[in-house]
């Protein structure tokens, strides 16, 4: 199944680009902008805005900061990453934490996944 979206989200995702929070800004510029394989920043997809997102691994990045662990939207995260999965997309979860503290730790993770990813969508 394709992704859709709704037209109503990409005039706020073109906004979210542009105030990037620091963490996020530091996974763009400091690896997957210039990464071999294409992701997108603050992509719509469906009724949601990922934080970054590759076409051909199928997989989003959502960067969490602590009130992702709050019960409220550790429920609503949990719906939406059924949503998305159910476009055959992935979902990595990665802390504003890991990312200032363990920024080379994430960049080979992120690239791990999106390498078996691609290997699972080839076959």
């Amino acid at each position: 199944m394709s992704e859709k979206y709704f037209a109503k989200n990409v005039k706020f995702a073109r906004k979210l680009r542009k105030n990037m929070t620091t963490q996020e800004r530091k996974l763009w510029y400091g690896f997957l902008s210039k990464y071999g394989v294409r992701f997108q920043r603050q992509k719509p997809i469906d009724n949601f805005i990922v934080d970054f997102y590759c076409h051909n691994a199928k997989l989003a990045i959502e960067v969490d900061g602590s009130q992702h662990f709050e019960e409220e939207n550790e429920v609503s995260d949990t719906k939406r990453t059924k949503i998305l999965e159910s476009y055959g997309i992935a979902v990595l979860r990665i802390t504003n934490g890991d990312i200032m503290n363990n920024f080379y730790g994430v960049c080979v993770h992120i690239n791990k996944t999106v390498k078996e990813r691609l290997l699972h969508i080839r076959k």
